[in-house]
């Protein structure tokens, strides 16, 4: 280890930049030639604010401002609606006829309509502006997360935003420093923490059922052909999920552009800033077996789709080898272009117990997997108390078969009782990070690259979520009697 970052602080030196590993100066070695590292923002020495374990002031009632009413905006909107505590006050997009989507959601529930904040890619700063706002929940095309965040934060109000959070190592930086000054929450919006399996398991962990864990391995393996290439009903939506297709062309980054998914639960198990933290990652890439072929039949059924022909588009799989600072390893997957059967992975692997979900669901102790006896008896244990308090509730009201309500609920609870959140501005940083850091690890060679310390130390006495993420809270659920959610709720 010491040898490897003296090589590359030599390195660095040798080409007269500093060793930062964030600035963006090109550097050599005797044997090759490195791409640019992955950003030049200069943070503040010291933390100025531990936002980790951070309890806001309560809020008796939530009132929220939705910027991007697409498919996730939409879909949250309608998830919202069903929270008691909860009061949507304003929809920001740029088109009109997704707000008037959102105010058919409210009406249907019997709710106030909210302002609305219609028209260029800068409405949302008049929105973050309003001061009948608590909760900036941002569902925009990745471009605009940031700048959401930032402006949310800088208003004094609370930002809970969509993954991955942030494109850039500046990025990351920016929303850390900004919620620590402004002592304002900037949540991750990572639903997959909040999956069953994932919230069982991670209890499990809590509890010393997997003695020290080892190893973990997380993915986002999902073949996006419909959702890339879908186009719309209602011509007045442009484009149908992607609001101009937007997320094509994010699929020109050679890296691993959605790492949260798979990344997210197995940092949460490790106490990932909370005793532990990413150290350095190796990245690689295979080359591109469909997309560019998928684009060009697709340009010869609709024109429209003429734009991406001859994209240099990102490789089908990559992937993503981190060692933590206490010896741990994590892999992560990314292909979204493959034609396989979709999996996250979640795996853990542990001195005393083992469990994956994907491709079969189980649990084992050494060399046997246990029964659906013996899983019912684990289930019965373990399964924690914010799945009892919500989780048929969830299933009902949908969302990714119910994580994705847990996930806004526990958000409104947090924010309600003044509670620390599950998810802080380090994991939305540590873990959208990956993405830049990836890109230059593939570009060059898979080599390895240092992966920042967002806390700036403060990991090594920072506490575990876990008697946070576990409590069953109290807020409530408004009536399921007279209304039923749309039934697509980002399924």
């Amino acid at each position: 280890m010491s040898d490897r970052r003296e090589f590359l602080k030599t390195s660095l030196l040798g080409a007269g930049v500093l060793s930062t590993g964030f600035l963006g100066a090109a550097f050599t070695t005797n044997t090759k030639e490195f791409a640019p590292l992955p950003g030049d923002y200069k943070p503040a020495t010291d933390q100025q604010f531990n936002m980790c374990g951070y309890a806001a002031p309560k809020l008796e009632k939530v009132r929220i401002g939705f910027v991007g009413i697409g498919d996730r905006g939409a879909s949250a909107v309608e998830r919202m609606s069903f929270i008691e505590g909860v009061e949507i006050k304003a929809l920001c997009d740029i088109r009109q006829a997704a707000v008037d989507g959102a105010q058919k959601i409210l009406s249907e529930a019997g709710l106030p309509k909210a302002k609305e904040f219609v028209g260029d890619e800068q409405e949302f700063r008049k929105l973050c502006d309003h001061k009948k706002i608590d909760l900036v929940y941002v569902a925009t095309p990745w471009e605009f997360h940031v700048p959401v965040a930032l402006a949310a934060m800088e208003n004094d109000k609370h930002a809970a935003v969509e993954v991955s959070v942030a494109k850039t190592l500046d990025e990351c930086w920016q929303i850390v420093e900004t919620s620590e000054r402004a002592r304002k929450h900037c949540v991750i919006l990572e639903n997959c923490c909040y999956d069953f399996f994932e919230l069982l398991t991670l209890n499990m962990v809590r509890k010393g059922v997997f003695g020290e864990l080892i190893h973990g391995e997380g993915a986002y393996i999902h073949d996006l052909d419909y959702w890339m290439f879908n186009k719309p009903d209602d011509q007045k939506m442009v484009d149908g999920a992607y609001t101009k297709m937007w997320r094509i062309f994010e699929n020109e980054r050679k890296a691993n552009v959605y790492p949260t998914h798979g990344l997210g639960p197995i940092c949460q198990a490790m106490n990932i800033n909370r005793g532990d933290k990413l150290d350095y990652l190796v990245a690689m890439m295979s080359e591109d077996f469909t997309l560019k072929n998928r684009i060009a039949e697709k340009a010869k059924e609709d024109p429209i789709f003429e734009q991406f022909v001859g994209m240099d588009m990102r490789g089908n799989m990559d992937i993503q080898l981190i060692r933590t600072n206490k010896g741990k390893t994590i892999m992560i997957q990314h292909d979204i272009s493959s034609p396989r059967p979709y999996s996250r992975i979640h795996l853990l692997s542990g001195t005393q117990c083992f469990a994956q979900k994907w491709p079969k669901q189980h649990i084992a102790f050494g060399h046997k997997i246990v029964d659906e006896e013996q899983m019912a008896e684990i289930e019965e244990k373990y399964t924690p108390e914010l799945v009892k308090k919500v989780g048929a509730i969830a299933k009902e009201v949908g969302g990714h078969g119910g994580m994705d309500f847990i996930m806004d609920w526990r958000l409104i609870d947090c924010l309600r009782n003044g509670l620390p959140m599950d998810m802080d501005v380090y994991d939305a940083a540590a873990w959208s990070c990956i993405t830049p850091l990836s890109e230059w690890s593939i570009a060059n060679k898979s080599n390895p690259i240092d992966i920042p310390d967002f806390t700036r130390g403060a990991w090594k006495t920072n506490q575990p979520v876990d008697t946070r993420v576990m409590t069953g809270g109290t807020t409530g659920v408004r009536s399921l009697n007279n209304r039923k959610s749309s039934g697509q709720l980002g399924e």
